[in-house]
């Protein structure tokens, strides 16, 4: 079954094209499609917004939506996914909105974007007045998605239980019977998805039956237990990407892609000289024009470091740039869980070959004393036959390696996150400069732009 989920967006369109349609995402660019506007996303951009000024009532804040459908992995080709996500965009929208269409193979599941204008081709009205009161359209999305996973022959949830249903990840999960932890992954990152900032996850978690309890002073700050679960579980224990500041910057990043804003602006060193106070007296507003001049002199070092000439491109290779943390900090979350296993693994190897003297001598003792010894040794067998039924579990064949074999894997792997996380700092800090380099530039073109309306006041007042 395809897991879907619908998002809008309220600014910046362009950025969220621009993601959708990345050319390491999507084969160079052969699995990306559009109707009845560009692929290119500032042309794209200015074609919604062509449609929403002249058609629209420009009443709703929403300017488009982001559709996300993602297919288990190994159910479809990308070809597959790509055909389905377009009949999806065809039975949902009708042909009257524009859009932009993709399907991202750089993961092991195959998924599609839409990004859909969010006003009408032929009414002018939005997609959340006509297709979306009481919030609705997720349930008409996910009928769709379904009636075409059958359709493909792909897999389904024939029954889903009442309510809002379940993904197919999430179903898996209940299927296999997996621990708290798996499920409280999932629902941790749907809160993650879902905010705005790190308080409001915390407001996202309560609302999800999570409680969880946050303690910046502690040295375990922040702690999770989902109800029925009897005790809490340490974000450390689910994994560096949901510690704390992990948390925080995936909400920065989804935020990024459904308005286009960072929750957290860079505050630039640009003086407003359009203040009346810098307009009365021209020694302080000579003395900010020469500030604001210094500050946009170190900000064109700073594109010149990075190979940027103009504006355009500095946004383009903003957004370039914040693409490859996304998919460092995916590598890297792969990476954790892949060390996690790996340790569980080398303790169940060791359990194993601790206890298994225990159970071999269980076994050559006699009739008469066999009952008393299983008593006495009760704990130690259970442990023996519980680390055999796992590591059978996940060596199906029967072929365990050695503990020291693990323990070599996961050492190559760890050095391999390490390093990972030496390129994440560096990105991240390439990251930082241009997003302040970009802040400074608009605001240096703002002030630019009031300075001279203010100019023009006056004269006209003469």
């Amino acid at each position: 079954m395809a897991a879907t989920s619908l998002h809008p967006i309220t600014a910046t369109q362009a950025r969220a094209i621009a993601y959708i349609i990345n050319p390491d995402k999507t084969e160079e660019g052969m699995l990306v499609q559009s109707y009845m506007c560009s692929e290119n996303p500032d042309e794209a951009e200015r074609d919604f917004l062509r449609v929403q000024q002249t058609l629209g009532t420009g009443r709703s804040k929403i300017l488009a939506q982001h559709l996300y459908q993602s297919f288990p992995h190994g159910e479809v080709t990308p070809e597959q996914a790509f055909e389905i996500g377009k009949q999806l965009a065809d039975r949902l929208l009708k042909g009257q909105y524009q859009y932009v269409l993709a399907v991202h193979t750089d993961k092991e599941h195959l998924h599609c974007h839409i990004v859909f204008n969010n006003t009408n081709l032929e009414n002018g009205k939005t997609f959340e007045t006509l297709e979306n009161r009481n919030k609705k359209s997720w349930k008409k999305l996910r009928e769709f998605s379904d009636a075409l996973c059958r359709e493909h022959d792909l897999s389904v949830i024939e029954n889903p239980e009442h309510g809002k249903g379940k993904s197919w990840y999430e179903w898996q999960q209940d299927r296999a019977g997996l621990s708290w932890k798996t499920k409280l992954k999932f629902e941790l990152d749907n809160c993650i998805m879902a905010s705005i900032d790190f308080e409001d996850f915390l407001r996202q978690c309560a609302a999800r039956n999570i409680e969880a309890v946050y303690n910046p002073d502690n040295k375990v700050n922040l702690k999770f237990r989902m109800q029925g679960q009897e005790k809490f579980t340490r974000a450390r224990t689910l994994g560096w990407y949901y510690e704390v500041p992990q948390i925080k910057r995936r909400i920065q990043n989804f935020q990024l892609l459904k308005t286009g804003q960072l929750a957290n602006q860079p505050r630039t060193k640009i003086i407003d000289t359009s203040q009346d106070k810098f307009q009365a007296a021209k020694g302080l507003e000579r003395w900010a024009d020469i500030q604001n001049m210094k500050e946009a002199s170190r900000v064109l070092n700073i594109l010149a470091a990075h190979q940027i000439s103009d504006q355009k491109e500095l946004e383009a290779t903003a957004i370039t740039e914040q693409s490859r943390r996304m998919k460092i900090v995916s590598d890297l979350n792969q990476m954790q869980k892949e060390i996690d296993t790996l340790s569980d693994r080398i303790k169940l190897v060791h359990a194993y070959q601790k206890y298994k003297p225990v159970h071999d001598e269980y076994g050559r003792q006699s009739p008469l004393f066999k009952k008393s010894y299983a008593k006495k040794f009760a704990s130690d067998l259970q442990k023996f036959e519980d680390a055999k039924a796992n590591l059978k579990a996940a060596y199906p064949d029967g072929k365990v390696p050695s503990a020291e074999v693990l323990t070599k894997r996961r050492t190559a792997l760890i050095e391999q996150r390490n390093a990972k996380n030496d390129e994440y700092k560096s990105v991240t800090a390439e990251l930082k400069e241009l997003e302040y380099a970009r802040q400074t530039v608009a605001d240096y073109l703002k002030n630019e732009r009031d300075v001279q309306q203010q100019k023009k006041k006056r004269n006209d007042l003469e």
